[in-house]
């Protein structure tokens, strides 16, 4: 009997890793770490299909079942295409991306990159003026697409964590900065009311963007 770490290894190897999020977990990581501990069944991976459960239900000594309606339905691979002069150039679309496979700016025209879509669609539901479509996959989703989007996922984690901390680290300075504003302008007989005031709107605005 496979140890944890390499059960859940394996089950992760042959999830498809487009972090659709349709499993009910948020990464695929997650679903086989859900899976290895039985917390979660071998059919709730659309994405996958039937042959992903057959593998599935390989590695975890079980009969194949039928794939969860509740998770969605198996559909042939498909890509997100934005229809460029119908974007405004919001960037929700891009905060959506788990695989940073769409790039753009703030009131500029955005575009996704073919070959790095790893196809989870949660551009589409984004998108305040349904400016993004699925198309078929032109090409196959290889190892080699798979282990790709894997490291892009991967890396954009990182990256929004980072951010995340970045902003709470400012969020710390400023309340420590004006706490001790309002703490001089009190030791000063100074009514300290507006400081008090505007120490709350900054908190509130900072916690805001840390969301």
């Amino acid at each position: 009997m496979l140890d944890k770490l390499s059960l859940i290894q394996q089950i992760d190897a042959v999830l498809p890793q487009t972090q659709c999020t349709r499993c009910g977990y948020p990464s695929c990581q997650e679903y086989a770490e859900a899976i290895a501990n039985s917390d979660a069944d071998i059919n709730q991976c659309p994405p996958g299909g039937e042959d992903g459960i057959v593998k599935l239900a390989d590695i975890m000594q079980k009969k194949p079942l039928q794939l969860n309606p509740e998770n969605g339905e198996f559909k042939p691979r498909q890509i997100a295409v934005i229809i460029e002069e119908d974007c405004i150039g919001c960037t929700l679309c891009i905060k959506a991306c788990p695989v940073d496979a769409i790039i753009g700016a703030n009131k500029m025209m955005h575009t996704v990159i073919a070959d790095e879509c790893s196809g989870c669609d949660l551009c589409v539901p984004a998108c305040p003026v349904d400016c993004i479509k699925m198309i078929d996959d032109p090409l196959p989703w290889t190892d080699e697409r798979k282990h790709k989007a894997r490291n892009r996922f991967d890396a954009h984690k990182d990256r929004r964590e980072a951010e995340h901390l970045e902003r709470e680290e400012r969020l710390r300075q400023q309340t420590d900065l004006f706490k001790k504003m309002s703490n001089q302008g009190s030791s000063e007989n100074i009514p300290s009311q507006s400081n008090q005031d505007l120490l709350a709107q900054i908190m509130s605005k900072a916690k805001q963007e840390i969301k």
